[in-house]
C-alpha cells in the first residue's frame, strides 16, 4: 500500500510523535507568546486537542517576522519577500488547516540569481531528484567552468553529500560559512550565486553566519531532497492569504487571540503568569515564540538556572535588513522576472515585481498603469536604525542598483512608496550548535520555539519557526499524556553519508 507523503520525494521522512490520549481530559491552559510562524503553529496543534490556548501578539496583526498590513489607502505592506519552499512540508501542513488544498500558494516557474556581469544562474530546467539536480546544475550553470572546477577542493565539497543529522550541525562548531566557502574554493561566480546568496537569504553576513547550518541548507533544498529549488508565493499579500484565514480557524477552534498585546514579563513561581499591559494571565504553561531579543530580555527576568541563562544571552540578532516598496507610474518590461535574487549590485540582495503574484499589487497595478516593485537588502549597516542620513544613502543605493538590473525603471516616477528597517531577526552563529537553547528548557512549564531555537532536523527559517512551534506543543502535551502532532523532514543524510 502507498504511503502519505507530503511531497514529491519519496525519501521524506517522518519522526512520530509521542502517542496518548487524542484530547485532554483536562483543563489545561497554555499561553502562546508570539502569533508568528512558531506561535500560530503551536496554538493549532495545542487547541485542535482541547488545550484552552491564549496567543499574546504585540503587532496589530499576525504573521510576525512574516506579516503584512493594510496602508491608509488600501495598498499592502510586508516585511518583504518569502519563498515557501516545497520542502516546508511542517508550515504547509500547518497552512492547510485554512487552506486544505493551498490553492492560496502559487508557483514561481523560475527565479533566477543574477550578477552584474552578466551571469545567471536558473532552477526551472534542472532535474529535481538528487544526485541528477547537482549534476545537470553544474553542467548548465555558466559560473561553473572546467578551469574553475579545477580549484574545487573535493574533500570539503563532498562533505555536502555526507551529512548526518543532528551530528552535521556540531561538526561546523567554530567555522563561519565564509570560511567555508572559502575552503571548499568553488569558483567566484558559482560562490556568489550558489552559495552566498542563499548564506544571505538568512539575514547574516557569511563572515558571521554558521557554517553549519549552510552545509544543512545545501542538504534541505538542492543536494538532499526531490523537491526541487522552485517554490511558491501567496496569491496576495500574507495576510489576507495566509494569516488572516488561519487565526480565524484558530477562532474556531476555541483560541482567544491578542493582537497588540505586548507581554512585559513572565513569572514561573508557584503558577505561571504572563503579565500584558493589560494585567496578568495565569496558566498552566507558556510557548514563548517571540524573536531572540524579546525571548531574552523575557527569560532574564525568571529563576531559571543561570547557566542557561546564560546560554539564552549568548543568542543574537542578525544585522538590521530593509525593504523598500515602490509603486512606480508606469510598467517595468513585460519579461521581467516576478523575482530576481542578486550578487554584486551593493547592498541590494533581491528584487520583486509584486503585481506578478499578488492580487492586491495587481489591482493596483491594473488601476493606475503602474508596477509594484520591492527592494530587500539583507545584513544592513546597523547606522540604518537610527541615522536617516545612512538610511537615505541606503535607499538611493538601492534605486541606483534597481535601475542597472531594470533600467526602464530610471525614467519611472515614484507614486508612492514605503522604507521599512527592523533587526529582530535571528543570526545562527558558528557557536558551538549543542549549547544554543532547545525546545525544552530547566522548567517543564516552559518550551521555546522559531527559527532561533536549536533543532535535531534539517529545517531552517520558516520551517524551523513552524517545526519547532509544532515540538514545543508535542513537549507539553507529552507531559499530559496526550498524543503530539508527527513531523516531516527531507532525509537525515546525505547521498554518501556512509562514506568517508
Amino acid at each position: 500500500m502507498n504511503r502519505w507523503l507530503p511531497g514529491r520525494d519519496r525519501h521524506a521522512e517522518r519522526h512520530f510523535a509521542s502517542t496518548g490520549a487524542l484530547t485532554s481530559t483536562t483543563d489545561q491552559h497554555v499561553v502562546v507568546v508570539g502569533g508568528g510562524v512558531a506561535g500560530l503553529s503551536a496554538a493549532l496543534v495545542l487547541a485542535e486537542r482541547g488545550v484552552r490556548v491564549t496567543l499574546l501578539e504585540r503587532d496589530p496583526q499576525l504573521g510576525g517576522r512574516v506579516a503584512a498590513w493594510q496602508l491608509d489607502d488600501g495598498r499592502t505592506m510586508s516585511r518583504g519577500f518569502h519563498a515557501f519552499f516545497r520542502q516546508y512540508y511542517n508550515l504547509r501542513n500547518i497552512l492547510r488547516r485554512a487552506d486544505p488544498a493551498l490553492e492560496r500558494l502559487v508557483p514561481l516557474v523560475d527565479y533566477p540569481l543574477q550578477r552584474p556581469d552578466g551571469l545567471t544562474d536558473s532552477f526551472s530546467t534542472i532535474p529535481k531528484t538528487p544526485p541528477w539536480s547537482v549534476i545537470g546544475f553544474t553542467l548548465t550553470s555558466p559560473t561553473f567552468t572546467w578551469e574553475g572546477l579545477r580549484h574545487v577542493d573535493v574533500r570539503s565539497a563532498l562533505e555536502l553529500l555526507q551529512v548526518r543529522f543532528p551530528k552535521t550541525f556540531s561538526d561546523y562548531d567554530g567555522e563561519s560559512a565564509a570560511a567555508f566557502l572559502d575552503r571548499l574554493r568553488f569558483p567566484e561566480a558559482a560562490r556568489d550565486l550558489a552559495l552566498e546568496v542563499f548564506a544571505r537569504s538568512f539575514f547574516a553576513d557569511p563572515d558571521e553566519f554558521s557554517a553549519g547550518e549552510l552545509v544543512a541548507m545545501f542538504h534541505t533544498y538542492f543536494m538532499g531532497s526531490a523537491e526541487g529549488l522552485v517554490f511558491d508565493v501567496p496569491d496576495d499579500d500574507y495576510d489576507t492569504a495566509l494569516w488572516a484565514p488561519l487565526g480565524r480557524h484558530l477562532g474556531d477552534l476555541g483560541v482567544t487571540i491578542h493582537t497588540g498585546s505586548r507581554v512585559d514579563s513572565l513569572e514561573l513561581g508557584a503558577g505561571v503568569t504572563v503579565t500584558t499591559g493589560d494585567g496578568p494571565i495565569e496558566a498552566d504553561a507558556v510557548v514563548l515564540a517571540a524573536d531572540p531579543r524579546s525571548a531574552r530580555h523575557l527569560l532574564r527576568g525568571t529563576d531559571l538556572d543561570p547557566q542557561y541563562l546564560e546560554r539564552v544571552a549568548n543568542t543574537h540578532n542578525s544585522p538590521p535588513f530593509v525593504v523598500i516598496r515602490l509603486w512606480l507610474d508606469g510598467l517595468v518590461n513585460h519579461d521581467r522576472k516576478a523575482f530576481v535574487g542578486t550578487s554584486g549590485y551593493a547592498g541590494l540582495d533581491n528584487i520583486s515585481v509584486l503585481e506578478r503574484f499578488e492580487d492586491g499589487a495587481h489591482d493596483w497595478s491594473a488601476e493606475h498603469g503602474g508596477s509594484v516593485v520591492e527592494l530587500h537588502a539583507y545584513a544592513a549597516d546597523p547606522a540604518v536604525l537610527d541615522d536617516e542620513s545612512r538610511r537615505n544613502e541606503l535607499r538611493t543605493e538601492l534605486l541606483g542598483q534597481m535601475h542597472r538590473i531594470y533600467p526602464e525603471t530610471a525614467q519611472l516616477g515614484i507614486v508612492a512608496e514605503e522604507y521599512l528597517t527592523m533587526a529582530d531577526c535571528s543570526l545562527i552563529t558558528p557557536s558551538v550548535w549543542a549549547e544554543r537553547p532547545g525546545v525544552r528548557t530547566p522548567d517543564h512549564r516552559l518550551v521555546l520555539a522559531g527559527d532561533w531555537v536549536r533543532c535535531d532536523y534539517p529545517v531552517a527559517l520558516m520551517e524551523r519557526a513552524a517545526t519547532t512551534g509544532v515540538l514545543a506543543a508535542n513537549t507539553l502535551l507529552e507531559g499530559w499524556q496526550v498524543s503530539g502532532e508527527d513531523i516531516w523532514t527531507v532525509p537525515m543524510k546525505g547521498l554518501l553519508a556512509g562514506r568517508r
